[in-house]
């Protein structure tokens, strides 16, 4: 379906003018006097997690490593065990890495250009494009699932954008951006807030929607989807779920625990042995003598 023209001035107008009134500016990584680490964190805790989950965690760590200095000369075992059940436990490492290679690279602050974030450990373009914009007021184009879901509704008119961002999604969102540089940071927090809130994947709410009667979707009848399968996340069973059991027995022992602790995670031993060695392999476990295991020292 070709895309529908949207006058985009009056999409930037109304978009901005409902994140002024209804947007979570209460978000402590949105309040004005935010640091660059406080926003780098926020930005990596809420990939694929809910930002109800990660403001308690975001404030711990604040608060008990509020630079990335602070948290570089932690231990890394620390971190993952910080990390508490955000899920995608890999991230606390990443950060711990990136804040040491903030620390040995740029004098223990966060850089703020694009191309010095992508290199930091376990940055992506999503990361380094929001954390530029949203801390140091650079206009990239940050382009999150959300994003995605709002410009395919209303520039596309289709119900939900392809399963991976594709090159045809990124101009897209690069074509939508308000050219002026403070609304285009504003659009970029407020087009992924609408996202969110509304314009959601199951539910939409299109009688709350401030771009309802200019959305492509909405005023063609919100057409069924089409396209291939979009299967959820299965978690019981899995071995995500037998992983996140091992780490959170490591976690609240605080100490290193033999095999014999850890080897009922789950039903099937060899799978809770495969999960095992999984961990081993990222980093975040590490075996001991005598067949014990603990959180990297």
């Amino acid at each position: 379906m070709p895309s529908r023209e949207v006058p985009l001035s009056l999409l930037h107008e109304r978009v901005n003018g409902w994140y002024a009134e209804a947007g979570r500016k209460e978000l402590p990584w949105r309040a004005p006097d935010a640091t660059p680490w406080g926003v780098f964190l926020s930005e990596v805790m809420s990939q694929q997690t809910p930002l109800s989950r990660v403001e308690p965690i975001w404030r711990e760590w604040m608060q008990r490593w509020p630079t990335p200095a602070d948290l570089a000369s932690a231990a890394p075992g620390d971190a993952v065990r910080a990390w508490g059940r955000l899920g995608y436990p890999r991230r606390a490492l990443r950060l711990h890495e990136a804040a040491r290679a903030m620390v040995e690279r740029h004098g223990g602050e966060v850089p703020g250009r694009p191309e010095e974030l992508l290199a930091l450990p376990g940055v992506g373009a999503y990361t380094a494009a929001a954390v530029s914009c949203f801390a140091f007021g650079i206009p990239e184009v940050v382009v999150d699932t959300n994003v995605r879901r709002v410009l395919a509704r209303t520039r596309e008119g289709k119900a939900f954008p392809n399963l991976t961002l594709n090159r045809a999604e990124a101009q897209l969102a690069a074509d939508s951006m308000p050219a002026e540089r403070s609304t285009a940071n504003t659009w970029n927090v407020a087009v992924m807030e609408l996202g969110a809130l509304v314009c959601v994947a199951r539910g939409p709410r299109c009688d709350e929607c401030p771009v309802a009667d200019l959305c492509a979707w909405n005023v063609a009848g919100r057409p069924a989807y089409d396209g291939p399968p979009r299967r959820g996340q299965s978690w019981h069973g899995t071995d995500r779920q037998v992983r996140g059991e091992l780490l959170r027995r490591l976690r609240d022992a605080h100490a290193a625990l033999p095999l014999a602790r850890l080897e009922d995670s789950a039903d099937d031993r060899t799978q809770v042995m495969r999960c095992l060695d999984s961990l081993v392999a990222d980093g975040l476990v590490e075996p001991l003598e005598g067949e014990r295991y603990r959180l990297p020292a």
